[in-house]
């Protein structure tokens, strides 16, 4: 092992699978923090850290399992003339929970339906959210487990990046935890990526295959403009605390002149 790791294509290819599984990470760091928000405070920590750890057990799960992973790109059956593979059907149904989950959860946050509350029986309800953590991460796992096997047979090396990507989640869990909870902005524009993920995933069971690149602009553009909001939030508070004192001097001074 310690040969594979002196090999400089061997980092290449590292690096390459640990940008591939960061990139996988944010989407599912974003549905791990929306689910915890339906926890205790002081539960939601504990929570994301186990659920990224069992992401990944179910992640080099899936690599061990190779064998089994490729044979679902295999044909089942056909739908006229188009070949229907399990990871169609995976991602159709897949999909399909995460559209129905995040659109409950943004229809609960803008008012409507059922309020979002914490779960009375905590146990139970860490229990459900990290089944659906678990659940999605293997959805988003197919893909990259398959083009990790195309880059490399080096399991070793694909272990590695996946652990890697999962320190780094673990780090980064918290700062976006805070964000999605100090700002209503950032939740809402991550129900509504998490909603553009579902519809994404069912196009890519049916067959259509939409870039996600452009998933990805538009949700970076809502960022930036979010950020631009917060900064111009901010801008607005330090102004209304600068013009109080004074406001407040100049109608003291006008009552005093009048009498």
């Amino acid at each position: 092992m310690l040969t594979l790791f002196m090999e400089p294509q061997t980092w290449v290819v590292f690096f390459t699978l640990l940008t591939l599984e960061v990139v996988l990470g944010v989407d599912n760091l974003v549905f791990i923090s929306v689910l915890c928000e339906r926890l205790p405070k002081e539960k939601r920590r504990f929570a994301r850290t186990l659920g990224i750890g069992l992401a990944v057990i179910s992640r080099i799960g899936l690599l061990l399992s190779i064998a089994w992973v490729m044979s679902l790109t295999a044909p089942l059956f056909t739908i006229g003339t188009e070949p229907v593979t399990g990871k169609d059907l995976i991602m159709l149904f897949g999909g399909g929970f995460l559209l129905l989950k995040s659109t409950k959860e943004l229809w609960a946050w803008l008012g409507h339906g059922e309020p979002i509350t914490h779960s009375t029986q905590v146990r139970t309800g860490m229990a459900v959210i990290l089944l659906q953590i678990v659940a999605v991460d293997a959805v988003f796992s197919m893909d990259s487990v398959i083009t990790a096997v195309g880059l490399t047979q080096d399991v070793p090396v694909m272990v590695a990046a996946i652990i890697t990507a999962a320190i780094i989640m673990m780090i980064a869990a918290e700062p976006v935890n805070n964000l999605v909870s100090r700002y209503p902005g950032f939740k809402t524009l991550a129900l509504l990526f998490l909603v553009l993920l579902g519809v994404l995933l069912m196009a890519e069971g049916a067959g259509i295959h939409i870039n996600k690149g452009y998933v990805y602009v538009a949700m970076a553009f809502g960022l930036i403009l979010e950020l631009c909001h917060i900064r111009l939030r901010h801008k607005q508070r330090l102004n209304i605390k600068r013009i109080g004192p004074h406001f407040s001097l100049k109608v003291s001074r006008r009552i005093a002149d009048s009498r």
